[in-house]
């Protein structure tokens, strides 16, 4: 029997969903060593197949070019797994407030991650690496124009993670996507919480799935040259970032706004550089290529500027790297206004730093708000007065939009996925990374005393150092030691975080026990005397 196509991605969803889950439901007993070198594992993994997947990437959407592409790989694994190598992210995580106050992590549980066509290699394996990292699965749902370079990079990772020792199944793609799909993994019982990149739609229902989701949807950034800027490395900059992967990142420039005294010093630059404005008949044809219905035209998107002139039906120099076209108001009535994925962008004049506030303003609130700005300037108090009063959750000065906003030439956390807010419309207004995938359970000791008597009231361990816990030697630690001790002596089988158990001819400890009587009162004071003696 023949299925429909939604029937049989719905049956896909809920068969991945159920593997990944059983994966996850052994993964979470894994120790921070051992999951460290799972994550370890795929990142190196991802990193040295970065070329591979980015021409296959750039073969499949046709979207960008494959060697910013590789950078965005590159990005998405190592840059990524440095940032979060250290992270405590199993047992205890920190010791606050002298021993009353101790964190715990715990995994979430199954992440289903809608991945972009933009970006679907490297979005892949960052939320890939961010989930395994906290302990979770993952089920991808990719973009129908890029299932087989998003599949083949977590099959990559997964390969990677296995051989490095962890459970079959752990990561999971659906390679028959569509809309009824995704949407039926999304609200499938085995999913714990949502991780959405991608079109405004997609992202809104993520929200209305009845899971916990971080979703984060379109920016339209603008780059705003302030008089006092350095505005030859400026041009560069905004260049650099508009044309990064011919501008798919959704951080990446639309919008330039030059101060007027230096107006014409920015034109000259930005054409000496590749640059080519618009005018007239130009620019009417060029709005008309860039939307499509009242939005953008996806045939342009990522698409090299001179590929995109002869698209709209005019001619440039073929070396041309961004087109630009002056525009005067921000909104429907100026297509070029909008968020464009593409090197093109609107170019608007201001007088001043208070205007250019208001024109920025202008812009994120059309189709960017909560998203990314820059500002490009060599006034301390301006740029402080930008940080403070834009509606944008990242507002990067003096570096590229595109690169400095998902960390990569700032010190954000290195991230495909970018919050933008309430504002926007989502729950994070951060770069969202590991440490938004793991949830933190809280243990409290008495710090007013109630009733008088003899009891523990804090959490003392030599092998601990306030604020910096380290799973990894969590072994000496005295929770670890009770935890393992009161397993054994209640004659509950032990078994390794590969579901193993331990031989027990081995063990005498476990050996000895009997099954199912329980601890006696003596032997849990004998517990607690040893603890208090270190």
């Amino acid at each position: 029997m023949n299925f429909d196509k939604d029937l049989q991605s719905i049956q896909e969803a809920r068969t991945l969903a159920a593997k990944a889950k059983e994966a996850q439901l052994e993964f979470k007993h894994y120790n921070q060593n051992q999951v460290d070198k799972i994550v370890k594992a795929m990142a190196d993994a991802g990193y040295a197949q970065s070329e591979r997947l980015a021409k296959l990437a750039h073969e499949e959407t046709g979207f960008g070019n494959w060697q910013d592409k590789v950078i965005k790989n590159q990005f998405g694994t190592r840059d990524v797994y440095v940032s979060i190598k250290d992270l405590k992210s199993v047992g205890v995580i920190d010791v606050q407030q002298n021993g009353k106050i101790v964190k715990i992590a715990e995994p979430m549980g199954v992440v289903a991650a809608l991945v972009p066509s933009t970006n679907p290699t490297s979005t892949a394996m960052f939320k890939a690496i961010i989930s395994i990292k906290c302990r979770n699965a993952i089920v991808a749902s990719p973009h129908p124009k890029a299932v087989n370079c998003t599949s083949e990079s977590l099959q990559v990772l997964s390969d990677a993670a296995e051989k490095a020792g962890a459970p079959k199944g752990l990561m999971q793609c659906l390679t028959n996507p569509t809309i009824e799909g995704t949407e039926a993994l999304m609200r499938d019982k085995n999913v714990a919480v949502i991780l959405a990149t991608g079109s405004t739609p997609m992202v809104r229902a993520a929200y209305s799935a009845g899971k916990p989701a971080y979703g984060v949807g379109s920016g339209n950034v603008p780059a705003f040259i302030e008089r006092t800027a350095d505005y030859k490395k400026a041009v560069a900059d905004i260049v650099t970032g508009t044309t990064f992967d011919n501008g798919t990142l959704c951080s990446s420039e639309q919008a330039l706004i030059v101060d007027r005294p230096i107006k014409d010093k920015v034109k000259e630059e930005a054409k000496s550089i590749g640059c080519y404005f618009v005018e007239g008949e130009e620019k009417s044809k060029l709005e008309n290529a860039v939307t499509k219905g009242g939005r953008i035209n996806p045939d342009i998107v990522g698409k090299p500027a001179a590929w995109i002139a002869e698209y709209a039906g005019f001619s440039v120099p073929e070396k041309t790297k961004v087109l630009i076209a002056e525009c005067e108001n921000v909104g429907k009535d100026e297509p070029l206004s909008m968020e464009k994925l593409s090197p093109i962008l609107a170019f608007y004049v201001v007088d001043g730093w208070l205007e250019g506030c208001h024109k920025c303003i202008d812009l994120l609130n059309f189709g960017g708000i909560g998203h990314t700005m820059a500002i490009h300037s060599n006034d301390k108090d301006i740029i402080l007065k930008f940080a403070l009063e834009k509606p944008a959750f990242r507002i990067v000065a003096n570096t590229p939009s595109s690169l400095g906003a998902v960390g990569y030439s700032t010190a954000l956390y290195p991230s495909m996925t970018l919050g933008p807010g309430t504002w926007g419309g989502s729950i994070v207004s951060e770069n969202v990374t590991a440490h938004h995938l793991m949830n933190v359970k809280t243990l409290a000791f008495e710090t007013r005393v109630m009733n008088k008597g003899n009891s523990i009231n804090i959490f003392e361990d030599s092998s601990i150092k306030r604020n910096s816990f380290s799973p990894a030697n969590s072994s000496s630690s005295f929770t670890n030691t009770i935890e393992e001790r009161l397993r054994a002596r209640a004659g509950n089988p032990v078994v390794n975080p590969f579901n193993k158990k331990i031989d027990t001819k081995d063990n005498p400890e476990v050996k000895k026990s009997t099954l199912g009587t329980g601890i006696s009162e003596s032997e849990i004071q004998k517990i607690i005397s040893e603890f208090n003696k270190r």
